[in-house]
């Protein structure tokens, strides 16, 4: 599994950060800055990568809250933030937050995307 984030967002970085200390093997981090791989593996532009966090798994991409979801199930610590935000209200909520969070990093980050 590959997580794609913004290792220049001081917010997402920090928050990544917690989730490698975890050293899960199966984890690959990638940081989407001037990350041309990154955007043909997850078949996103730089923009889209951007705008929120991204996970490959197999074949699969997802994006913002569900890749939360996917990363939280796969980190043992963390699984508790799992079955808490899955829950169809619940999870209902956080997606909209997450857009709204991810929304105005992604104002604050911009300016690092070359158009």
């Amino acid at each position: 599994m590959k997580v794609y984030f913004n290792n220049s967002c001081k917010i997402c970085k920090a928050e990544i950060d917690l989730y490698k200390k975890e050293e899960i093997d199966e984890i690959d981090w990638v940081d989407i800055t001037d990350n041309e791989l990154a955007e043909k593996e997850t078949s996103k532009n730089s923009k889209q990568l951007l705008r929120r966090l991204h996970i490959k798994d197999g074949e699969k991409v997802l994006g913002g809250a569900e890749a939360f979801l996917l990363l939280w199930k796969k980190m043992p610590k963390y699984n508790f933030l799992y079955n808490f935000f899955k829950l169809p209200v619940i999870y209902h909520i956080f997606s909209v937050v997450y857009e709204i969070i991810a929304f105005f990093l992604y104002l604050k980050n911009k300016k690092q995307l070359k158009n």
